[in-house]
């Protein structure tokens, strides 16, 4: 068992919270507003540093697992991406899913909120194969 690269784990978390950066407002935004039902009011009485700052720190705890594996096992690239995109498409999807079909939520906002989670994790696992 090796060590837990931190390097990776921050790094690995700001892939993941630039990935939503660009996932939610350049190529999915106005389609998740709309399936989301949030509306230019609600977006405007957001305490938007709070929202960020616990969203990266929740970040931070998923690469922390994902190092930690990783630590644990000593994979070879392709394996460290078959558990960032493992986590991602079979962990964190069917958990989103499994909310959203109580909640009556839109496929659609299903597709973009774990289709979010899958590329999020590919980043993630990218960055801790880079640092590998």
């Amino acid at each position: 068992m090796g060590p837990v690269n931190w390097l990776a784990v921050l790094l690995g978390a700001v892939a993941f919270f630039a990935t939503g950066a660009v996932w939610y407002s350049f190529l999915f935004g106005k389609a998740w507003q709309r399936e989301a039902g949030m509306t230019e009011e609600k977006m405007a009485g957001a305490n938007m540093p709070m929202i960020f700052g616990l969203c990266f720190l929740l970040e931070l705890v998923v690469a922390w697992m994902l190092g930690h594996l990783i630590a644990r096992t000593s994979p070879q690239p392709h394996v460290i991406m078959m558990f960032a995109l493992g986590f991602g498409a079979f962990l964190m999807a069917p958990a989103v899913g499994i909310n959203y079909l109580y909640q009556r939520k839109s496929l659609k906002l299903f597709l973009i909120d774990a289709g979010h989670f899958v590329v999020g994790m590919a980043a993630m696992g990218g960055v801790f194969v880079a640092m590998n």
